[in-house]
């Protein structure tokens, strides 16, 4: 049995193929393209293989059936766990609606959580781990000034930098520290907000599509931070007056980003069986 797939020399630019012995789980052989003529030749000096295992590159499929037309050729492990949590996806976003009527509905609306009321008036509460620690470093610096200590032995003590030991020193208020830490600060995901929204109420809930889908439209920022916007949309309940609907036909099949010849992987309705 053998494993098929590929490597990258330069990753979008350049690619390779390697060869596994999936038995043994070693390396078998690295050639320097993946174009199926060079598969197609390298199976035909070996006549003897009967299983190629391989994803649903198009290259892939093509050089197997033309150098081994005697061998099975099957889906590796990864690609079936890969298909199956695709269609798992797209099955949960079909039935969203479902879901929530199956919910019971709570008898009372829960109580919001309690607010602490800050009497500084700051931006950030009581509770805020930042601005617990900063208040607490502030009062701790005073403490010793006041106890006659110098900074520089406050830093040493503390084994804070002198920068650290002076900002908290020459701060008045801990609320003096807190400006423009974090607080309203833009992010490049927000101007494209209302358009992944819009794409989540009619079911499209793939991060990885909806990156490649606002990339040509000019988000520059990363696919990481799509991802946590999604995740943050999965654990925040239902808004108010949003309708399940089945996922959108608009977003693209998904292939790795500058490398427009990656097949998909095989369909999760073929795992089970020989692929074509």
């Amino acid at each position: 049995m053998v494993g098929v797939d590929q490597y990258a020399t330069r990753k979008g630019r350049h690619y390779g193929t390697f060869q596994v012995d999936v038995g043994s789980r070693r390396p078998v052989d690295l050639l320097p393209d993946r174009e199926a003529s060079s598969l197609t030749a390298w199976l035909a000096k070996r006549p003897g293989v009967e299983v190629v295992c391989r994803d649903g590159a198009p290259f892939f499929a093509e050089g197997a059936t033309a150098g081994a037309p005697q061998a099975v050729q099957v889906a590796d492990r990864w690609h079936l766990w890969h298909n199956l949590s695709e269609a798992a996806e797209r099955c949960v976003a079909d039935h969203r609606g479902c879901l929530r009527v199956l919910a019971p509905s709570p008898a009372r609306p829960a109580p919001e959580p309690e607010k602490f009321e800050d009497p500084s008036g700051s931006s950030w509460p009581r509770g805020h781990r930042f601005a617990d620690r900063t208040r607490v470093n502030h009062a701790t610096v005073h403490e010793l000034l006041a106890a006659g200590l110098s900074r520089q032995a406050i830093g040493r003590q503390l084994r804070m930098t002198s920068r650290t030991v002076r900002l908290l020193a020459d701060a008045a208020t801990p609320e003096d520290l807190f400006r423009g830490q974090w607080h309203g600060r833009p992010s490049k995901l927000d101007a494209f907000k209302p358009y992944l929204d819009d794409g989540w109420n009619q079911g499209c809930t793939n991060a990885w599509r909806a990156w490649e889908e606002i990339v040509p439209l000019g988000y520059q920022g990363s696919y990481q931070r799509v991802r946590a916007y999604f995740r943050e949309e999965r654990l925040s309940p239902p808004r108010h007056g949003s309708t399940a609907v089945t996922p959108c036909h608009r977003r693209m099949d998904p292939s790795p980003a500058g490398d427009p010849d990656r097949g998909r992987a095989p369909s999760a309705q073929g795992c089970s069986g020989p692929l074509p």
